[in-house]
């Protein structure tokens, strides 16, 4: 799946039909990400950013995504949660991402409703 090079200015870490990832390091870690962002890929960058020491700033540059399936978007929110940047985000990508945010939020505000119903029956 991976292909690994080795550049001066930065490093391809992984390139594969849909999505290229290269990694730069000036002051905080930048990933910037071209083509597609499938589930696929998600493992890939999670992976990326656990190899990261804890106290490194992590960024991800998203100029250059052509596309995102849900997962992605969901990555992305909770890379955000994480207080990772989302640099250069596309505005329907943002748009998706605050969408999926706001139905998370919904989703949570009625389970701790239903939970509470629960025990209020009991």
């Amino acid at each position: 799946m991976s292909e690994l090079q080795s550049q001066d200015r930065g490093r391809v870490i992984s390139a594969t039909n849909m999505l290229k990832i290269q990694r730069s390091a000036i002051g905080k870690v930048v990933f910037t990400l071209s083509g597609r962002i499938e589930a696929e890929d998600v493992a890939e960058l999670q992976r990326l950013f656990d190899l990261e020491p804890v106290d490194r700033h992590l960024a991800l540059n998203l100029k250059d995504v052509t596309l995102v399936d849900r997962d992605a978007v969901k990555f992305l929110a909770r890379c955000e949660a994480k207080f990772i940047q989302l640099e250069n985000c596309p505005p329907y990508i943002r748009e998706w991402i605050e969408r999926e945010k706001d139905r998370t939020s919904r989703r949570t505000q009625v389970n701790a409703q239903r939970r509470s119903e629960h025990r209020q029956n009991k």
